[in-house]
Parts: C-alpha cells; structure tokens; sequence
C-alpha cells in the first residue's frame, strides 16, 4: 500500500509540472556515453566507443519511477557511463 501511494503522489506531481511550467522541468535529457563492453576470446574485454555515433540524448522524466515509458533522469545519470554488453 506504501509503494502504491508513494507512486501515486509521483505521478501527480509530474502531472502538476506538466500542467504548470513554473513548478519545475518535468522532463529532460541525458547524454549517454556508447561504450560496448566486446568479449574476447581469451576471457578478456575489449572496451571501444561507438564510431559512428559516440554520444546519445535520451529523453528522461524528472520523477522517482519511470512514467510516461521514460526513465527517470536521476537512473539514467547514474548509468550513463556504463558500458552495453555485446
């Protein structure tokens, strides 16, 4: 029921940023880092930007949970750096 109420109060804050611009951003961007995380055959990894397109922006909800299919920006932050795994 905590869970339930606390996502609750989440998403109506966001919708009152939405309505009302001078509450705050209720979303924005983060740029992300391609970094592939390539396993070699000796067990090793080899790391290596993406040629072709290095840097991201990913759209992000200034929220605690993910709404609106965005993530919230404060997770993507934390997890721009993180190499993808191939």
């Amino acid at each position: 029921m905590l869970f339930a109420a606390v996502y609750a109060i989440d998403y109506g804050v966001l919708r009152y940023r939405i309505a009302n611009p001078k509450a705050g951003d209720a979303f924005g961007t983060v740029t992300m880092q391609r970094l592939y995380a390539i396993p070699q055959k000796n067990g090793k990894i080899d790391y290596e930007f993406d040629v072709r397109q290095p840097q991201v922006d990913v759209p992000c909800v200034h929220s605690l949970f993910p709404h609106m299919n965005q993530s919230p920006c404060w997770y993507l932050q934390r997890n721009s750096q993180k190499p993808i795994p191939m």
